[in-house]
Order: structure tokens, then C-alpha cells, then sequence
């Protein structure tokens, strides 16, 4: 399933490439390491995201000394991280997009909630209060 656009490259050029035999990249396939599209004639065409792919397989391998079943395990576990951080990401989308949309229903809850006034209207007059001479002079 080859996307337009893209480079990709034939099994002989990848060997070359990285100094491998085309045995070797038909083992990782057989294993499910690799995934390589392929052509209406069957032919393996390796994309960008496969070289990177083989790049850490190589890696593993060669500077590490993972066996195949490691290197499937390690590749499983960055698969599972790749979606769990995706997960989270999405998460952390819709808390930000709460957040906002809690803090504009709280703005909108305290505008409609509170009795609008102007600055006089909070002043009080009041008439004073009755002196205590005038009380006297009543008696």
C-alpha cells in the first residue's frame, strides 16, 4: 500500500545500504519486525518509517546484542508508550478544554448571579440622628 509521494526504497538497495544481507531483512519480516509494503508484482518496497524501524532493530542488535524476541518485546513497548502518549495528550486536550469551558461558565454564572448597580446606588442616605438637647427640650 504505497502512498504518493513518499520515497521508497527496494530490498537490495536497503541491504546495501546498511550492510546487510536480503535474507536478513526477509527474516525480520517473517518475524513481524518489518512491515514492508508491497508493489502489484509483489516486490518489497521499504518506506522512510520502515528504515527507522530497521534502524533500531540494527541497533538493538548489533550494539546491544538483543536477540530477536528481545527486539520484539522492545519494539511492542514503544508501540504501547507511542499510544499511551497519545492517550495522554488527548487527555490533557480535554482537561484544558474543560478548564476553559468551566472557567467561561463560571464568568457567565457570576455576571447573571450578581445585581448590577452603579456606584451611587451603593452610597446610603440616611436622615441624622435624633441630639440628645432636643429630647431634653421636649421634657
Amino acid at each position: 500500500m504505497k502512498k504518493p509521494g513518499k520515497a521508497y526504497y527496494m530490498i537490495s538497495a536497503v541491504a546495501q545500504k546498511y550492510n546487510i544481507h536480503p535474507q536478513t531483512l526477509r527474516l525480520y519480516e517473517r518475524e513481524g519486525l518489518l512491515k514492508p509494503s508491497r508493489t502489484e508484482g509483489n516486490t518489497r518496497l521499504y518506506s522512510e518509517e520502515d528504515l527507522e524501524q530497521l534502524e533500531t532493530i540494527l541497533s538493538l542488535t548489533r550494539d546491544l546484542g538483543v536477540n530477536l524476541a528481545g527486539v520484539e518485546i522492545v519494539l511492542n513497548m514503544r508501540q504501547k508508550i507511542e499510544r499511551m502518549q497519545l492517550e495522554v495528550n488527548e487527555f490533557m486536550e480535554y482537561v484544558k478544554r474543560e478548564l476553559a469551558r468551566g472557567i467561561d461558565d463560571w464568568e457567565e454564572r457570576l455576571s447573571t448571579a450578581l445585581v448590577k448597580s452603579s456606584p451611587t446606588d451603593l452610597v446610603r442616605t440616611t436622615a441624622p440622628a435624633p441630639q440628645k438637647e432636643d429630647a431634653k427640650a421636649k421634657s
